[in-house]
């Protein structure tokens, strides 16, 4: 066989997996969710307040510490779960507690949950509770949003932003 001959043998060769492999990348068509519908993420990562107050040593107990740990107050680490709710036009969505993550129970809540509901106008109130109180919420916001097809709406929360934020 010819030198020629093989180079155009590669060529088709070559050519046809490229078609194949285009031909795969673009079918079967995925879609993540239905036609007519949008996604709401709620994606949350919060430190809420300690289980226990912080309290003020006395100047004995400061003297007493060594001198690379003195400090006006102690706090234990530990922190209170976070109570999470969601509802959708009116609907209960999410209501769930959710503890703090890490060894004492001191580093951040994490929430990531997905909804898939219908294109169109929604009525959303997210509510939290960081507090040890037992009943009520900290922070609450309600919002009217119209989602059009495939679109995602996120929902965050931050502190320095007043509360729930709505992407």
């Amino acid at each position: 066989m010819s030198r020629t001959a093989q180079f155009v043998g590669q060529f088709f060769i070559y050519g046809a997996l490229c078609v194949a492999v285009g031909a795969l990348a673009s079918w079967p068509r995925y879609e993540q969710f239905a036609p007519e519908t949008a996604q709401i993420k709620l994606s949350l990562a919060h430190s809420a307040q300690r289980r226990e107050k912080c309290r003020r040593l006395s100047s004995k107990e400061i003297a007493d510490l060594p001198p690379n740990k003195r400090r006006p107050n102690t706090c234990k680490r530990e922190r209170v779960p976070i109570r999470i709710q969601l509802l959708i036009d009116e609907k209960q969505a999410y209501d769930a507690v959710v503890e703090p993550a890490g060894l004492y129970r001191d580093g951040a809540a994490r929430v990531y949950q997905k909804f898939v509901v219908p294109a169109g106008h929604h009525i959303i109130t997210a509510r939290l509770r960081d507090t040890p109180k037992s009943d009520g919420f900290d922070y609450e916001k309600k919002a009217s949003v119209e989602l059009k097809p495939h679109q995602s709406l996120a929902i965050d929360f931050s502190v320095d932003e007043g509360g729930f934020v709505f992407y």
